[in-house]
């Protein structure tokens, strides 16, 4: 076989689906430094932006199947996925942080009444228990959409499903949720 950097792309992407380290780390020095860039562009931040480059040869690492080089080249393979999580990223920081502004706004608003956030915690801890109740075909798109900030058609397209399908087990979803939750017996103070 011929060395790695012999290789076309294409080629080193099978050598990959091999799990033949050495190309992974060759389609690295090769597009590593762009993927990076293109990261940094888009979060403004370079831990961030390391963060999303791992992500993306991880992904290579972990579904080479998904590259199709009729579809295009490697390098715009790599920047479409490095762009798409970075976008991806900025929107998770962006409604972390709005959750932790309303967050200090509700302390101070609050006074930081106890019995309130107790309330609140409480309230939380039950969500996430019918959460965990529901099955994982309807949990993770539930998750996505309102954890993640994900609209439905991103979390279909990021599930590979139908957005017909998700939107479907997302409402089936809510609806065992809010059977779940009609059993608890927690009144707001």
């Amino acid at each position: 076989m011929p060395h790695v950097r012999e290789l076309g792309d294409a080629q080193l992407v099978v050598a990959v689906g091999r799990f033949q380290e050495d190309a992974l780390a060759e389609v690295y020095r090769r597009h590593g430094a762009v993927v990076y860039n293109v990261a940094r562009r888009v979060t403004g931040d370079a831990g961030l932006a390391e963060d999303v480059t791992q992500e993306v040869f991880l992904r290579l690492w972990n579904h080479p199947e998904r590259f199709d080089p009729a579809r295009g080249t490697l390098r715009s393979y790599l920047l479409t996925q490095s762009h798409s999580r970075s976008v991806d990223v900025v929107r998770s920081e962006s409604a972390r942080a709005r959750r932790e502004e309303a967050d200090v706004r509700g302390a101070v608003a609050t006074g930081g009444d106890l019995e309130r956030e107790v309330w609140e915690f409480t309230v939380a801890d039950q969500v996430g228990q019918a959460l965990a109740s529901l099955p994982e075909d309807e949990r993770l798109p539930i998750t996505m959409a309102y954890y993640g900030g994900y609209t439905y058609r991103e979390v279909a397209t990021k599930l590979s499903e139908p957005e017909g399908t998700v939107k479907s087990r997302i409402r089936s979803g809510l609806r065992r949720m809010k059977h779940v939750l009609d059993e608890f017996e927690v009144r707001e103070p």
